[in-house]
This record gives C-alpha cells, sequence and structure tokens, in this order.
C-alpha cells in the first residue's frame, strides 16, 4: 500500500492494528520491534513529512502522532505494560479468512518463528512492570503457548517471557505504581482523542446517566414482575438464556432480524456484505463475541459474527454462569452492537471512507462508542418496542460501561480502592461473584475501557448540536451518515460532521 512517510510512521509503531484493523497485509508475518531502541526511532520519525492539506486529514493524523509519543515516549507504557508486547506476539489475526489459508498459514509461521528475538526485547523492555499488571497479563501469555506446538524455539522463549512475568507477579522491588495517576490518565485519554479531558467532569456525567439508566431499568423490572425486587428480576432474565447448543443458531436469527430493523429504518449508509455466524475459533473462546469484518484494505467479503458457547468440559455450574453473557434479550442486544447498526456497519462505511488517513486510523473511542451508541438508538427507534426485557439488557449493559468508566478513573486516580471497584460493579452492574473482584484486572491492564460510554455520550452530544445547527434538515440517517464518513476518528474531531456538505 502506498501510503506517505507520515502515516507509514504511525503503521509501524502500530503494526498490530495496522494489520488487522486496516488491513495492511504487508505487515503479515512482522513482530513488532518493541525494544527501547526501536521505539525511540520509530518516535524520532514521527511528524516527518508533509502536512496534508485537508485539515481534518491533519488534525486526525496529528492526533495518532502525538498519541504514540505520549504511550511511548511520556508514559513509557512499553516498559510497564506485558499487554503491548503480548498483543504484537498474539499471531491470532491469521485466523480471519481475508486471504486463502496457505498464505495466512504461511504467515502464521513466519510470525511465531520471530518470536526468541521478540521475547528477548520484550525481557529487557518490561524492566518497570508494576505487579498487578504481570498477573493480569499471565493468562494472555500463557495462551500463547497454543501456536508454538511445532515450534521448540518459540515454545523457549515463550517460557522465558512467561517466568520473566510470573517474577514481577511476585510483590516487592522498586517498580511504579500498577495505575497511571491522574495526570497519566488525563495525558492518556487527551492525547488518543485530540481533546482535553476533564476527569471529574466525566466521572460525574458517568454518575448521573448511571441513575437514569437504573431507573430505566427498574421501571422495565417492574413491567416483567410488578412489586418483586430488582435483583430478583434481574436474576429471572439472566436465566432465561438457550442452552449450550441453542447459542449459535439463535444469534443466527437475531442478526437477521437486527439488519432486516437496520434497513427499514434506513438507520446506516451501508448495510451490506452479508454476516456470517458461528463459534468462535478455539483461541478465542474466552470472548463472549467478536466480530471481524472486511478491513478497508482487504479483498470484500462478509463479516464474520463469532459467540463462545461455554466448553463442555467446564463444571456444570460454570456453564451456566457462561451461558447468562446469552440471556435472550442480552443477545440481542450484543448482536446489535457487533453487528447492524454498530460494529458491522461501521466497516462497511470504513470501506468507502475517502483518504487513507481515514481508512487506516482508528480510534477506539470512536468505534466502541459508535456500536454503543446503536443500542441506546435501538431503544430510542422502537427495536422490540414494548418489551421490557430488551430494555433490561440495554440497561445493564449501559451501567456495566458506565461502572467501568467511573471505577477506572477512580482506580487511575487512586480515588477508589480494588474493594471499592469490586463492590461498584456488583451493586450498579450486577456483576457476580468472582467476575466482580477480578474486574480491577482489567480497569488496571486497560484504561481505555472508558471507551465505550465516553464514546456513546460524544456521539450523543453531537447529536443535540446537529440538530440544533440543522433544524427541520436533521435527520437519523444524514447524520449518521455524515459521521461514518469521518472514518473513526478522535472523539475530539468529531464536530468535522456538521461541516458535512
Amino acid at each position: 500500500m502506498n501510503l506517505d512517510s507520515r502515516l507509514r510512521a504511525v503503521c509501524a509503531l502500530t503494526v498490530p492494528t495496522s494489520r488487522q484493523d486496516a488491513g495492511l497485509h504487508e505487515y503479515d508475518g512482522a513482530v513488532q520491534d518493541l525494544s527501547l531502541d526501536a521505539v525511540r526511532r520509530g518516535l524520532a520519525v514521527l511528524g516527518a513529512g508533509p502536512r496534508r492539506t485537508d485539515p481534518f486529514e491533519e488534525a486526525y493524523l496529528a492526533a495518532a502522532e502525538e498519541a504514540l509519543r505520549v504511550r511511548f515516549g511520556e508514559l513509557e507504557l512499553h516498559r510497564v505494560d506485558p499487554s503491548l508486547h503480548i498483543d504484537v506476539l498474539d499471531p491470532s489475526c491469521y485466523e480471519r479468512d481475508y486471504a486463502p489459508e496457505r498464505e495466512r498459514a504461511e504467515a502464521r509461521r513466519t510470525h511465531v518463528r520471530a518470536w526468541p528475538d521478540a521475547v528477548d526485547a520484550a525481557i529487557a523492555t518490561l524492566d518497570r512492570v508494576p505487579p498487578p499488571r504481570a498477573r493480569a497479563a499471565l493468562a494472555s501469555a500463557r495462551g500463547l503457548a497454543r501456536y508454538a506446538e511445532d515450534e521448540p524455539a518459540a515454545q523457549a522463549a515463550l517460557r522465558r517471557f512467561v517466568q520473566h512475568l510470573e517474577q514481577a507477579a511476585r510483590p516487592g522491588g522498586d517498580v511504579p505504581p500498577a495505575v497511571l495517576g491522574a495526570r497519566g490518565l488525563t495525558r492518556l485519554l487527551s492525547a488518543h482523542e485530540a481533546t482535553e479531558v476533564d476527569l471529574t467532569a466525566l466521572a460525574e456525567r458517568a454518575d448521573a446517566e448511571r441513575d437514569q439508566w437504573h431507573a430505566r431499568l427498574a421501571d422495565a423490572c417492574e413491567r416483567i414482575a410488578p412489586g418483586e425486587p430488582v435483583a430478583a428480576t434481574m436474576a429471572l432474565v439472566l436465566r432465561d438464556h438457550p442452552g449450550a447448543d441453542g447459542v449459535v443458531p439463535l444469534a443466527a436469527r437475531l442478526v437477521e432480524e437486527a439488519l432486516a430493523w437496520t434497513s427499514e429504518h434506513d438507520l446506516v449508509p451501508y448495510a451490506d456484505g452479508g454476516c456470517r455466524v458461528g463459534p468462535t475459533p478455539p483461541t478465542r473462546r474466552w470472548e463472549v463475541a467478536m466480530m471481524t469484518a472486511a478491513a478497508p484494505y482487504e479483498a470484500d467479503g462478509p463479516g464474520f459474527f463469532g459467540i463462545s458457547p461455554p466448553d463442555p468440559s467446564w463444571p456444570a455450574a460454570e456453564r451456566d454462569q457462561w451461558l447468562t453473557h446469552y440471556h435472550r434479550s442480552g443477545l440481542a442486544n450484543i448482536v446489535l452492537h457487533e453487528t447492524f447498526p454498530g460494529h458491522l456497519a461501521h466497516g462497511r462505511a470504513r470501506r468507502r471512507a475517502a483518504g487513507d488517513v481515514r481508512r487506516t486510523l482508528v480510534s477506539e473511542t470512536f468505534s466502541e462508542g459508535w456500536a454503543h451508541y446503536t443500542e441506546q438508538l435501538a431503544l430510542e427507534e422502537g427495536f422490540r418496542a414494548g418489551d421490557p426485557r430488551f430494555t433490561v439488557g440495554v440497561a445493564r449493559d449501559a451501567l456495566l460501561r458506565l461502572t467501568r468508566l467511573t471505577c477506572a478513573i477512580g482506580l487511575h486516580t487512586e480515588s477508589m480502592g480494588t474493594d471499592e471497584v469490586a463492590r461498584r460493579h456488583r451493586a450498579d452492574a450486577f456483576v457476580p461473584g468472582r467476575a466482580a473482584d477480578v474486574a480491577t484486572d482489567r480497569l488496571i491492564r486497560d484504561p481505555m475501557v472508558v471507551s465505550y460510554s465516553w464514546g456513546r455520550m460524544a456521539i450523543l452530544d453531537l447529536r443535540e448540536r446537529a440538530r440544533k445547527q440543522w433544524g427541520p434538515g436533521f435527520s437519523l440517517p444524514r447524520f449518521h451518515r455524515a459521521l461514518l464518513a469521518l472514518g473513526a476518528p478522535p472523539i475530539g474531531l468529531i464536530g468535522a460532521a456538521l461541516q458535512e456538505i
């Protein structure tokens, strides 16, 4: 792909996402070098090249450059965060059906055979890993072993990597705190999204929205079971799920329902290409659901929506708890989020975006914010109108994302401890038992979990601005078409949608 020097420099520092989200398969088989020297060299060439003539694309590209400077230069997260190194080692991207199996298998072998050098670099670079980050990364690191079964050198390298994390996971030593601190989190979020973030205001808004969604949830529960406590009704709703062999067939029917409803209401500019539904690949079974769409630089093809039925070898109680993810109304909401009008519709629009910056660079806050916004949109626009169980599903998922936002800010600014994080997940988002206790690991590992709610709120704010600015000319199809034409920009730049012609 003929990308200019500035965009290529960004891609070189974000190889896993450039390969998978943009479809730049010249990176197939390549394991990004995250050694200290390589990252310094990569940062040194950021911005070297001509400015874009399009002001929006220039701002979009400059924001990506600044985000990398903060992530790697200022915060030096590659020295602290093992998940960055796990991402570059992970060859699961070749399981996507974007090319013939033979080509993908060869790329996977080349990738895995590059592990020894990459692991040596990771061990040397990860010199300031706090124990909680190391513990949070161990399961994912060990899970890579399945890719190295026929590669003894890669197996040995992975063992060295896991041993390094096990050592880092032990308490003690002179290491930085596991959290970013208020300044670090502010710098990370502000740089990634090209806007100055007020953490206090963002957390306060999340708390206000939490109260609104709790009220919606309580009203819907009252309609389902008048006079019963909300918690009891929630337990009833969560138990209403298919058996393990019925999850994928139900998901396939729901995809058809979501596509028909989205098309009937003309909610997105593109709802084409088709979508296959099936079990997630064995290496992705830890995910509740996944969506892969044909990336902008790939040959066109249908999306794939994956669902993860519980492993038959699990104890019965664990299988049943896992299946609560797929309670009938909740699965409908997952389908809307992942397919139409959510991620898959967004992916179809990115393929048509004008300009290589819009087609290549992805803000997680925009991407996840859009998909989460479409859940609320479905509720507003009458998907399954009159069914209080669907309202419960949407409200519960909104509460989970808001809880993550509030707790991520509280945890990383050290205004909230781990016990409080677990309590908030149980009380505000109905996260049961042990799952609430381990929620802290995700928030420590990935403070960008704020993306879902933050992005949704930013899109809702812009929608209100569009209503006022466009007046009688406002419509949801016009707004969504203008927004998705931007690609997946930082949310600080989405106001450009209001200047669409």
